[in-house]
């Protein structure tokens, strides 16, 4: 329990440090004085500074439900400016010759609005697009105008594809296909004898490198995608052939997504550069080198090599590339080329947080025993009961096993009879009051044994988010990736309840009990008191990469209603866009079902029913109208 004395000292500073908003929130999220999480685009000492309550509060008079994707568009025009004059000042700096020309990967987040943002924002550093597949190239055509930007083509290439990337080639774009598998090449060249356009070609390299995190398997011989040594020799001496060396400008490699050691990207980098030169001597004129992605978000704020920070800065990302870059291409003797890089998380991972409302709670309420037995108590019971008489800190780990042993054979003799359920009962509050003193205990240790170190969690409440994890944080639940969950009001006050949080699905992994910690991974969440009649919301921070094009609709639930958000430098703020979630109808429609044959079959199973005597036409009427509504409305939880 807090001490009541305690709940008057806590401040706004313990929030923050709490939930460490100033180490992964980059300047743009902080906490007000009034405890009210705030967006800060322009930096934490602007004026202009807005409450995501008051935005809420202004989204539910508009009629939009929670759960709602927050997209803060200043913030997306802050990062691809952040990226760019990082690389300038890097290259100012270092008297680098070359010039740098940024790509956004289609693939982390399609959305329409989030690439015309990109390109909108990204014109004036003339940042361009990636593109993966050929309805990728296909939405790019459709949105960048900028023909000095570049327009990259990764992926498998057909015929159809190949076209449309000529096509743009003979209409101005600075348009690359990268080869990735041998075979390209050759389909390549065909097409374009065939169209009379001249390709702009480049090579994806399998460097022999490989970084540390989630993807480590986008680099080193093995990877899927790229040439080997003796392939790029071989493609060289065909164009070569064909007399078509000097369509050959670029080289291109990935070493994975989110890496989070510097040292890993450095190496990548030497060894590309020496592959750049090597091609600039067998008489390909070159001119562009793509690293790819993999530049970090520091999610936890630990600003470490943990597969969820990242132990480097944007400058120093920036200024460790262009000095290996131009060292070796001194030393060789070869101009700078305009580096690439493809940060497709690095730029909209921040634009991006899902609010959601708490539906209920489940409370760990510890029992208060009784100062003696029942007449009669079985041993087992006996036993389990004398264990709270002896916790210390010395015997902690005993008293630990001598529970969970003494709890496992009172359930057993439940299951063959010899137990009532009463008794049964007894024994499983016994046995959780005992779980509440050691985990009490066990805080006073600086050390304590590896079994207790999750106790937190078994007695840890359950906050029902208005959500589904597979939809809005689906990599949370994938591949562990951890995010930043936070209150964002009430931070004045003391949370009080260590919490897990789940959705409402009807999954048992459709929970979230792994989040961020300065020093190792927490799996339970501090969080306020929560009362039904007041609204309390929840938010998670920085899902603006991959989360909405990987969630699916498990139970059937869709996409959020979405609000993209202009904050203004007098501190107003501005609904730029509204984008309604999906309605059940919609969801319906994408498994195959026919939501007016839907209507039509209901209405006769109901006129069946009349004809029963089962309901009246009234009823009818009423229950015809409750169906419609469900299909027109939101798959999330209506108030």
């Amino acid at each position: 329990m807090i001490k009541k004395e305690l709940l008057g000292r806590w401040t706004i500073e313990k929030s923050e440090e709490l939930y460490a908003i100033k180490s992964w929130g980059a300047g743009y999220f902080n906490i007000s004085q009034s405890g009210e999480v705030i967006i800060s685009p322009f930096g934490p000492r602007s004026d202009a500074q807005v409450s995501l309550m008051d935005i809420i509060s202004g989204l539910k008079q508009r009629g939009l439900d929670m759960p709602v994707l927050l997209r803060f568009e200043n913030i997306l025009d802050a990062q691809i400016s952040r990226i760019n004059e990082s690389f300038k000042k890097a290259m100012k700096e270092c008297g680098y010759q070359g010039e740098y020309r940024g790509v956004y990967p289609i693939k982390v987040n399609q959305q329409q609005q989030v690439v015309e943002e990109v390109a909108r924002f990204g014109q004036r550093y003339h940042h361009g697009l990636e593109v993966g597949s050929k309805a990728e190239l296909i939405a790019a055509l459709s949105i960048l105008r900028d023909r000095d930007a570049c327009l990259i083509c990764n992926g498998y290439k057909d015929e159809e594809f190949i076209d449309l990337g000529l096509y743009a080639v003979k209409m101005g774009f600075k348009c690359f296909f990268v080869v990735e598998i041998p075979g390209e090449i050759e389909l390549i060249l065909q097409r374009s004898e065939k169209l009379k356009v001249k390709p702009n070609l480049g090579i994806r390299i399998k460097l022999s490198s490989k970084a540390g995190g989630h993807w480590t398997e986008s680099g080193g011989d093995r990877s899927i995608f790229g040439l080997n040594t003796t392939q790029v020799i071989e493609a060289v001496d065909l164009l070569k052939s064909r007399e078509m060396l000097d369509c050959l400008q670029l080289l291109h490699y990935h070493l994975g997504s989110q890496i989070p050691n510097i040292r890993d990207i450095r190496a990548a980098v030497v060894e590309a550069t020496r592959i750049y030169a090597g091609l600039v001597k067998e008489g390909a004129p070159m001119g562009y080198l793509d690293l790819g992605g993999g530049l970090a978000v520091d999610y936890d704020g630990s600003n470490t090599n943990f597969t969820s920070s990242r132990n480097y800065s944007i400058d120093e990302y920036c200024v460790d590339i262009i000095e290996i870059v131009l060292s070796t291409m001194n030393e060789e003797s070869v101009p700078h080329p305009t580096i690439i890089t493809e940060s497709g998380r690095a730029t909209v991972a921040y634009y991006s947080v899902l609010v959601f409302n708490v539906l209920d709670v489940a409370k760990f309420e510890v029992v208060k025993i009784p100062e003696t037995l029942p007449e009669g108590s079985h041993d087992l019971v006996k036993n389990l009961y004398y264990i709270l008489s002896t916790i210390s800190l010395k015997n902690i780990q005993e008293c630990y096993n001598d529970a969970l042993y003494y709890r496992d054979e009172v359930r057993e003799l439940f299951k063959h009879g010899k137990i009532s359920l009463r008794e049964r009962s007894f024994a499983e509050t016994v046995f959780w009051y005992i779980m509440n003193v050691i985990a009490h205990e066990k805080k006073k240790l600086k050390q304590f044994p590896p079994d207790l170190s999750e106790i937190e969690l078994a007695i840890a409440d359950i906050y029902y988010g208005n959500f589904s994890v597979f939809q809005s944080a689906p990599d949370s639940w994938a591949i562990n990736q951890l995010f930043p969950i936070m209150p964002i009001h009430r931070l004045g006050e003391i949370p009080t309840r260590n919490a897990v949080i789940a959705d409402i699905t009807c999954d048992c992994d459709g929970k979230i009990d792994s989040f961020i910690d300065m020093h190792d991974v927490r799996h339970t969440l501090q969080l306020h008191e929560f009362a039904e009649d007041s609204e309390y919301y929840l938010g998670i921070f920085i899902v603006g990469a991959y989360q909405e094009t990987l969630g699916d609709l498990h139970n059937l639930f869709g996409d959020t209603n979405v609000a993209s958000v202009r904050i203004n430098p007098d501190g107003q703020y501005d609904i730029v866009r509204e984008i309604e979630g999906d309605s059940v109808a919609d969801v319906l429609s994408y498994v195959e079902y026919n939501p007016r044959q839907m209507l039509v079959d209901f209405r006769e199973l109901a006129e069946e029913a009349i004809r029963e005597g089962k309901i009246t036409v009234k009823e009818r009427l009423e229950i015809m109208t409750a169906y419609d509504n469900g299909l027109r409305g939101y798959t999330y939880y209506e108030k």
